[in-house]
C-alpha cells in the first residue's frame, strides 16, 4: 500500500494521472527526454508539457534543467520511488481487474448443507479448484432454509440446498435442479436388521429414531417422520442431533436408527449398513440457489460444473 504525503492528495488540486507519472519515469529511466520519447512512441513535446504539468501540480522542479545531462531536484529524488512504486500497483490492479472481469481471480463463496458433503459438493470444488488455483474458494454451511437470506446479505454466491418435498421459491432466487435423492435407513451393523437386503416403514417402530437436523427453522426432520408416518410407520423420537454427522455416530453407536438420502450411502462407513426401505417411494431434491441478479462469473462457473456432473444439460 502507497501512502501519499497529505500534499499530494490535497483534494482542491489533485490533478495528477498516470500518463505524467510514467512519462517522468520514463525520463529518468531513460537518462533523457528525447529517449524516453521514442521508448513511449510520443513527440518529445509531449513528454515536456506533461512534466511541466506534474511540475506545476507539485509546486516544485523535479529535474535540474541546467545540468548536463539532466539531474533529479531533492524533490525529484523523492519523488521517483513512489511513482514507480504507484504505477507498478496501478499496473497490477488493472491486471487483477482484467482476470476477476474474466472469473480467472477472485473469491468464490458457497453455501451448504452439511449432507452434500457426501454428493455433490467435494468432486465440484476439486474441478473448479483445479481449472482456477489462484481463487479463494470458502464453503460456509448453512441450512437449506437460511440459504437464501444469506444470498440477500452477500455471504455466499451460490448456495446448495436439500430437501424433501415442494419448497419455496422466491422471485429473486434462481433454483437449479441437481438430483432426486432416494431416502434409506441408516442402521448399526451390529442390529439384526442390518443383515437384510431392504426393511419396510415399520421396522422404524420398534427403534428409536435420530432426527436431524436440530433447527426450529428446518423442516427436514419433520418431514422424515411424515414420509414413515405415510407409509404406515409410528417411529418414536429418541435423540434430536444438530446435524447428520451426529446423527451418524449415534446411529453406529446403536443407540438408533434414523433416515438419509441415497448419496450419504457412499460415504463409505463400516459401522453403518444402508438399507433401501420397500415402501418409501419419497426423495429429497438438491438443488442450488442463486440470486436472479447476480452477476458472479465463477458461480455460474461453478453451477455449469455442478450441471455437468450430475448429467444436467
Amino acid at each position: 500500500m502507497i501512502e501519499f504525503n497529505h500534499h499530494f492528495l490535497n483534494k482542491h488540486s489533485f490533478f495528477m494521472n498516470i500518463k505524467q507519472l510514467r512519462y517522468f519515469c520514463e525520463v529518468v529511466d531513460a537518462g533523457n527526454a528525447n529517449i524516453a520519447a521514442r521508448n513511449l512512441f510520443v513527440a518529445p513535446t509531449a513528454i515536456s508539457m506533461q512534466i511541466n504539468l506534474l511540475e506545476d501540480e507539485l509546486g516544485g522542479k523535479l529535474f535540474d534543467r541546467a545540468s548536463r545531462p539532466m539531474t533529479l531536484t531533492t524533490l525529484g529524488e523523492f519523488f521517483y520511488p513512489k511513482a514507480k512504486l504507484l504505477l507498478s500497483d496501478a499496473s497490477q490492479l488493472i491486471e487483477e481487474a482484467k482476470e476477476i472481469a474474466t472469473g480467472n481471480l477472485g473469491w468464490l463463496s458457497i453455501g451448504f448443507t452439511r449432507s452434500t458433503i457426501f454428493s455433490v459438493l467435494p468432486e465440484a470444488v476439486r474441478q473448479m479448484k483445479s481449472k482456477h488455483p489462484q481463487i479463494k474458494i470458502e464453503l460456509i454451511e448453512v441450512l437449506s432454509e437460511h440459504q437464501v437470506e444469506a444470498l440477500r446479505k452477500g455471504t455466499i454466491h451460490i448456495g446448495l440446498s436439500r430437501v424433501i418435498g415442494p419448497y419455496r421459491r422466491d422471485d429473486d432466487v434462481r433454483y437449479t435442479p441437481l438430483l432426486e435423492d432416494a431416502m434409506y435407513a441408516a442402521i448399526s451393523i451390529d442390529h439384526p436388521l442390518a443383515q437384510k437386503r431392504f426393511i419396510t416403514a415399520t421396522a422404524f417402530n420398534d427403534i428409536p429414531y435420530v432426527m436431524y437436523p436440530k433447527d426450529p427453522n428446518s423442516d427436514f426432520g419433520k418431514q422424515t417422520l411424515r414420509i414413515l408416518e405415510n407409509a404406515g410407520a409410528s417411529p418414536k423420537i429418541g435423540y434430536e442431533a444438530i446435524e447428520i454427522h451426529t446423527a451418524l455416530g449415534l446411529v453406529a453407536a446403536g443407540l438408533g436408527i434414523t433416515m438419509v438420502g441415497g448419496t450419504v450411502t457412499k460415504n463409505n462407513r463400516t459401522d453403518i449398513r444402508f438399507l433401501p426401505i420397500k415402501n418409501v417411494s419419497n426423495k429429497a431434491s438438491i438443488y442450488t440457489v442463486q440470486l436472479s441478479s447476480a452477476d458472479n462469473l465463477l458461480s455460474e462457473e461453478f453451477l455449469q460444473i455442478l450441471r455437468t456432473n450430475n448429467g444436467i444439460a
